[in-house]
């Protein structure tokens, strides 16, 4: 019983992580929303273990880019969705 007990207070003491994802600070080099990609130069992604860099990302819905335009300095979160990372969510910083 005790054992059932630990485990499930630990289960409500680890906070997935879709449940307070890692933002993470970027600037738009390229928008391609006639195929969801876009390309960002980001700083590194701490929760994947990946170094900054310029990459093309897909992103869940293609109207997450309409409000945006290149060199617009943006933060945004990942999930990894069929071995791929893909946003979830964008949004403008403003400066």
């Amino acid at each position: 019983m005790n054992n059932k007990l630990f485990l499930a207070a630990a289960l409500l003491c680890a906070a997935p992580a879709w449940a307070n994802p890692e933002w993470v600070a970027a600037e738009v080099v390229k928008l391609d929303p006639a195929r969801s990609k876009i390309t960002l130069k980001h700083a590194p992604i701490k929760s994947i273990k990946m170094a900054a860099m310029t990459m093309p990302f897909r992103v869940r819905d293609a109207a997450l880019l309409a409000p945006l335009k290149v060199g617009d300095k943006v933060r945004f979160h990942v999930a990894e969705k069929d071995d791929e990372l893909v946003i979830q969510e964008i949004e403008e910083v403003k400066r």
